[in-house]
């Protein structure tokens, strides 16, 4: 399916144009019933993925993990956690993917392992000077009896970015102290990962999704430790590669080594890199003599706002075309608030990106008033001008549905360890609201609990069992509690629903396949004209060639008022339209 899809590209580039679904597992569907979502739940809704028109599914972290870090902790990155199931299930998910003409990507998670890895046990048992302990970074500290870190560094998730351990040596870990960093300096470190990436493209696997893909190589020579900047786990990346952590220039060798790898398999292997860095660097880990791909976040940055999402389409594709690639468009994943929500509350200008949002989360939700009629409208629009662009789309999962950010998850049942580790100034909530478990089953909420009156008990959730055998076990609460507002997205109300957003999602999906990624044309004409001099800087416009002949354009309108419909056949609109006019907030796709 996902082959015949892109009409003429060969084999080797599926990905160039692909439609990718982000499961993040154990909150996809709970095959068992113990609250986890599980390897066998993803096989069970193939045929819902398959349905919804995607070309391939992106699987976070399943490996097994004490979920310091929601499964980027890994132990062991060549097996299946047995909590959400084995390697024969995984065997069985793939080939489940494959005849439904779905590629699968796997998580590699190369900067840091889980505390429990063998390797880090090998290290704290070999001790200082070893071999073992080369293959992390361990320094030793300050003060008269070293009993202060090596410097002033603060991880990413708050507190102390070093740890020590009982010889008195302290260890680096970027993210929680449960990750302890490799040291990819070290050649053993390399072979190891190597031997994973064959491992799982030997299992089938089509490509891989590289975490932290800017992190791996660290200068910590260059000078004395404490004489490096406090800031520089935090600070913005410019394009002078001086900062000792995070894209360091040596980096792109690890990639062309993974790049021999991945040609060793027919087709070769994909892989996208997740690179927080400056654009004018992302090209170069999407060289083809590296991973081929890297996220375009420009895009998931953007505020509700025509220019911002001008400057990202222009630095994206300007990006891919350095690269000799194409290029990404994301809105939501597993680490930021869901864009529904976004679009829904106050658009003003923050320091940082995503600034509005992280706040009301902090605040339950209370701090802002979140519009979701137009979270909504806006979402839809967005999906529209995402579909009609050039290059690959990931969805994360639930966004098909419309789901918002679960805002206010009682703070004793959070998982993630930002929530626990930030405090003060440095405060965040942390991204479980938009982790929670996917709703599948209308009808099945229990009654409110005393606890919270915005969420079910638990008893059953949502997760997917009004298909349970009679008599069955009563399944065990979801990991994360759903809201009781989660039954209006069920999937199958959804489906019995035209109007829905997954209805919108299916429907615009199938139209980007048969027109638009069927031509295998990645060019884009960014259309200034199209509307009327006062609110050309309203909208984004831009055409693309029709496989069925012709062009098709796309404009989304961002402004106050309504701008014509280009002249031609309406072939998709984000909401009914009127008079042959487009409103605020709504996208329309037109035959020329």
């Amino acid at each position: 399916m996902a082959d015949e899809q892109h009409g003429g590209v060969s084999a080797a580039e599926w990905w160039k144009q692909a439609v990718v679904y982000q499961i993040y597992p154990r909150s996809f569907k709970d095959a068992n019933g113990d609250g986890l979502g599980d390897i066998p739940g993803v096989t069970k809704q193939m045929g819902y993925l398959e349905a919804l028109g995607v070309d391939a599914i992106w699987l976070s972290p399943f490996y097994p993990s004490n979920l310091a870090d929601g499964g980027y902790d890994v132990i062991d990155y060549r097996n299946v956690d047995p909590r959400l199931g084995t390697l024969d299930d995984f065997d069985e998910m793939v080939r489940a993917a494959h005849a439904s003409g779905i590629k699968v990507i796997v998580d590699i998670v190369p900067n840091h392992t889980s505390d429990c890895h063998v390797m880090f046990q090998e290290a704290l048992a070999a001790g200082p000077g070893s071999p073992e302990r080369d293959r992390y970074i361990f320094r030793p500290g300050r003060g008269e009896a070293g009993e202060l870190p090596p410097n002033d560094w603060q991880s990413s998730f708050g507190g102390p970015a070093w740890e020590r351990v009982a010889d008195g040596e302290w260890y680096l870990h970027l993210f929680a102290k449960e990750q302890p960093d490799l040291n990819w300096k070290n050649p053993e470190v390399h072979e190891e990962f190597k031997k994973t990436l064959r491992f799982w493209s030997d299992r089938g696997v089509d490509g891989f999704r590289v975490d932290v893909a800017h992190a791996l190589v660290k200068d910590l020579e260059s000078r004395p430790l404490d004489e490096f900047p406090a800031d520089a786990v935090s600070a913005p990346l410019d394009t002078s590669g001086s900062n000792p952590l995070w894209d360091r220039p040596e980096v792109h060798q690890i990639y062309r080594e993974w790049r021999e790898v991945f040609n060793e398999y027919e087709p070769p292997r994909f892989a996208v890199g997740e690179a927080w860095v400056h654009p004018d660097h992302q090209y170069l880990y999407a060289s083809p003599e590296e991973l081929g791909q890297v996220f375009n976040f420009e895009f998931a940055k953007a505020n509700w706002c025509a220019a911002d999402f001008h400057r990202a389409i222009e630095e994206g594709l300007a990006s891919a075309e350095r690269s000799g690639s194409t290029t990404t468009w994301v809105m939501s994943n597993h680490d930021v608030v869901r864009h529904a929500s976004r679009y829904g509350l106050p658009q003003v200008a923050a320091r940082a990106h995503h600034q509005i949002a992280t706040d009301w989360v902090l605040r339950d939700g209370a701090s802002y008033i979140e519009d979701r009629a137009v979270g909504e409208r806006r979402a839809r629009a967005a999906i529209l001008m995402e579909l009609a662009l050039p290059g690959s789309v990931y969805i994360y999962q639930g966004e098909e549905l419309g789901l918002f950010e679960v805002a206010d998850i009682p703070w004793d049942r959070l998982e993630d360890p930002q929530a626990v580790n930030t405090s003060g100034a440095r405060q965040i909530k942390g991204r479980d609201g938009c982790r929670v478990p996917l709703p599948w089953c209308a009808g099945d909420l229990p009654a409110p609990a005393s606890w919270n009156a915005n969420f079910g008990d638990g008893a059953t959730g949502t997760f997917g069992f009004a298909d349970r055998t009679e008599g069955a076990p009563a399944p065990a609460a979801p990991h994360l509690p759903q809201p009781l507002w989660f039954e209006d997205f069920a999937v199958d109300r959804e489906e019995a629903d035209p109007a829905s957003m997954l209805a919108l999602y299916r429907g615009a999906l199938q139209l980007r396949a048969r027109e638009l990624t069927a031509t295998g044309d990645t060019g884009l004409t960014m259309l200034e004209d199209i509307t009327p001099e006062a609110q050309a800087d309203k909208v984004v416009a831009f055409g693309r060639p029709a496989a069925s002949g012709g062009t098709i354009l796309c404009v989304a309108n961002f402004g106050e008022t309504a701008v014509p419909v280009p002249e031609g056949e309406v072939l998709l609109s984000s909401i009914p339209l009127e008079d042959g006019v487009l409103p605020r907030d709504a996208t329309v796709w037109v035959r020329a």
